[in-house]
């Protein structure tokens, strides 16, 4: 397995493609001006206690107010509070919590009028982004994010990443951090952390104690409300979170991230910093990596897989909504059972591909192909689970229903990545499916077709379709021939719509696929 980091930049945003296999399976942006990413820490103040929603509104610079639920205050925001109280009023030197005097902590099943009021300083970090008509959605319990560990301020724990099965290498990190905890601080190890040796975990502690610092000593020249901490930049961060040895390029078209890029490499893994490549040439670098052509055809209602199935997704107020199709197709399977699994097995790959390529969150609803075979079910539940594993959003799937539907529920943080698809139409006054999206319906028929065995094969479209498909070396056209040995003759029609095609045999007879 081969994992790529394709970055694009632009006058106004910088694209992050993530490819596995040369397939993208996550695809970022970040937008210049966006104050408002998951992990920012805030200084903020309280707008107004709701003792009917136990929750706050929070007053974070942004156009709608951030939203505080009392369950994610935190245990000990009392001693946050009084720690926020003591360095914006500059009364503090020591950062460290060391010799700090922790307060009460609050009652798990309390009131917020009881613990915050209106006006009051508080440290908040985003832990959803501003979606729709919401503002962004916080938390007072503060956690830094590092490589190997998470830091966790106002607490005293030590946890360990639930993924790490080893009962020893538990056992270890955890006698590990407890050496080199600082008093006052709860640590988070993290999954990347398994098998690290001590100066690693310490350099990572280190340098998240150096952030801590930092921005405590902000807290007093602060306005409120105002962020105190941001979160590392996009190519940071994602490095951070799934940078591993399978990665075998990351590859920049922007001299200035590259340098960002390189370096940070360079100190997480210096035996990884010559994967890191700075693109230079008149194509496109989403061009040069297909990431363009899988954009147009990843992104719509319909997804085509291979072997003509194909997934709809849709999105209704509550949930989102897959069909799994079959498709129109000859089948090699021995029985109907046997081509519902291989339908489903296909189908449940690209549907987590595609929950981490468009970030869908909440809700969704999978209706695969009715099996009658528990054993088969069974397979299918696991396969999806497997598939699933990689993806860093926390999610829940549960097994298939009698009805055939599996449901999962997957974290939801940020906007959906939503990129329209359909292009407007040349011939008449409306929108169109991307033409790129049609030569792919167009290889699907003809691999329908060449299985059936016809002899000579002609394919009619519109001019601009029927030239695309002519044109350079190898052509689309020569590629059919190279891979069937079948010339295809394609005849252009200035009758046509713009996306309007037919094959028909020797005889001149339409083919119906």
């Amino acid at each position: 397995m081969n994992k790529e980091l394709i970055v694009r930049s632009s006058s106004d945003a910088v694209d992050f493609a993530l490819l596995k296999d040369g397939r993208l399976i996550e695809l970022h942006k970040e937008t210049e001006g966006f104050d408002f990413s998951v992990g920012d820490i805030f200084l903020a103040k309280i707008r107004k206690a709701l003792p009917g929603l136990n929750a706050a509104f929070v007053n974070v610079g942004y156009e709608k107010d951030g939203f505080l639920h009392y369950h994610d205050l935190g245990p000990n925001v009392k001693t946050m509070l009084k720690f926020v109280k003591k360095a914006t009023s500059n009364q503090m030197k020591n950062f460290s919590l060391r010799d700090f005097p922790f307060e009460q902590e609050i009652d798990k099943n309390g009131s917020i009028a009881d613990t915050l009021h209106s006006n009051q300083s508080i440290l908040v970090q985003v832990v959803k982004e501003p979606i729709s008509t919401k503002g962004p959605r916080l938390s007072s319990e503060l956690s830094l994010a590092g490589r190997y560990i998470v830091l966790v301020p106002f607490s005293d724990r030590v946890s360990v990443s639930q993924k790490i099965e080893s009962k020893e290498e538990k056992s270890r990190l955890k006698r590990l951090v407890k050496s080199i905890k600082p008093k006052g601080f709860s640590v988070i190890i993290r999954t990347v952390a398994e098998g690290k040796k001590v100066a690693d975990i310490d350099k990572d502690l280190q340098n998240l104690m150096k952030r801590w610092e930092n921005m405590c000593r902000k807290l007093s020249k602060a306005h409120q409300p105002s962020k105190v901490l941001g979160e590392l930049n996009k190519a940071s961060s994602i490095l951070r979170d799934i940078f591993n040895d399978s990665f075998t390029s990351i590859c920049i078209d922007d001299d200035v991230i590259y340098t960002q890029i390189k370096d940070y490499v360079g100190k997480i893994s210096p035996d990884k910093e010559s994967i890191v490549s700075n693109y230079d040439s008149n194509v496109p670098i989403f061009e040069k990596y297909g990431i363009e052509r899988q954009i147009k055809t990843s992104f719509g209602k319909t997804v085509t897989m291979k072997k003509g199935a194909y997934l709809v997704i849709e999105h209704t107020e509550a949930m989102h909504v897959i069909d799994v199709n079959s498709g129109n197709r000859s089948n090699k399977a021995k029985n109907q059972e046997d081509t519902a699994l291989e339908v489903n097995m296909i189908s449940a790959t690209e549907i987590a591909r595609q929950l981490r390529l468009r970030d869908m969150g909440g809700i969704i609803v999978v209706d695969f192909i009715d099996m009658n075979n528990p054993d088969n079910r069974r397979k299918l539940y696991e396969h999806l689970k497997d598939e699933m594993s990689d993806d860093r959003a926390k999610h829940k799937i549960l097994p298939p229903s009698k009805f055939g539907l599996i449901q999962i529920t997957r974290q939801r943080v940020r906007p959906e990545m939503n990129i329209k698809t359909r292009e407007k139409d040349p011939n008449v006054d409306g929108e169109i499916e991307a033409p790129i999206v049609i030569v792919n319906k167009i290889n699907v028929d003809l691999q329908k077709i060449l299985k059936k065995g016809t002899k000579k094969i002609t394919l009619t479209a519109h001019p601009f379709i029927a030239a695309y498909l002519m044109k350079g070396f190898p052509s689309p056209r020569s590629k059919w021939f190279f891979d069937s040995k079948k010339w295809v003759k394609i005849q252009p029609r200035d009758a046509y719509n713009y996306l309007e095609y037919h094959f028909y045999d020797h005889n001149g007879t339409l083919i119906k696929v």
